[in-house]
């Protein structure tokens, strides 16, 4: 769905989230804009351990173009060469990364900016980031855990399993309890700085499509034996929290590549 274009000033300022399952995109002042099933290539394969359907991460970047360029033909106001931040999953990569900036190019982008999709779940439940914190988010084709070291990604973990097909296939809910799990212990294992002792006091921060199953909410708690905190409207976080961003993303320096944007006050 696509909320209509108030009657402003063209948008000089664009949040997108190119998730597994849907493309949104959030104008500061204009709220959700574009809501709308993402675009994905066919099937690239499955192997061990991929549910059926499962698509290996990708950009389809005409697909995905032509999706964004929805937002060039509902009306006023225009949109004027805007400043975008994108959300990007932690281990899709540089090439991930290229890819959906060519995607966005469609927008005729002033500057494009990253912003990893869980600081910016961190940002959207007003987290303390000067304390080591454990995000997870449960999309719906794959699940990212990852470590926020002072506001940082510290580390990083993937399973290939996410909401699909939680439904419809016997024991997907608890293979995809057991991988959380597995991810979310391994990391004080691998962890080499301060944060490790810390972690399973403030418990994890639970975002995607997933936080949205009591079900699965309760029973990755009791499997983990930690506080697990569901970050507010989890599916939409992301792309809210990079929308919020996009004020000192306006004052940053850069305008290509990555970059660590200061959390707002």
């Amino acid at each position: 769905m696509s909320a209509p274009w108030p009657q402003e000033a063209p948008w000089t300022a664009l949040a997108v989230d190119l998730g597994s399952a849907r493309t949104r995109v959030w104008a500061p002042g204009g709220g959700m804009v574009l809501d709308v099933p993402t675009v994905t290539f066919p099937d690239a394969g499955r192997g061990r351990g991929q549910g059926r359907g499962v698509r290996r991460r990708a950009v389809d970047v005409a697909g995905t173009a032509r999706t964004l360029g929805r937002l060039l033909r509902q009306g006023p106001p225009p949109l004027e060469r805007p400043l975008v931040v994108l959300t990007a999953p932690v281990l899709d990569g540089v090439a991930y990364r290229a890819a959906a900036r060519a995607a966005v190019e469609v927008l005729r982008p002033r500057a494009v900016l990253t912003v990893p999709t869980a600081r910016a779940v961190a940002v959207a439940a007003r987290e303390d980031l000067s304390r080591p914190l454990l995000v997870v988010d449960v999309g719906a084709r794959f699940t990212e855990t990852v470590l926020l070291v002072d506001g940082a990604v510290a580390d990083a973990h993937r399973a290939t399993l996410g909401t699909l097909g939680l439904d419809e296939e016997p024991g997907a809910a608890a293979r995809l309890v057991d991988a959380v799990a597995a991810m979310v212990a391994s990391v004080p294992d691998e962890d080499r700085t301060a944060a490790a002792p810390s972690l399973p006091a403030r418990g994890v921060l639970l975002a995607g499509g997933g936080a949205l199953r009591p079900e699965f909410v309760h029973r990755l708690a009791r499997r983990l034996d930690v506080a697990v905190k569901v970050a507010p409207a989890p599916d939409t976080a992301a792309v809210r929290a990079a929308a919020e961003l996009l004020g000192s993303a306006r004052r940053h320096p850069s305008s290509t590549g990555d970059a660590r944007l200061p959390v707002p006050e």
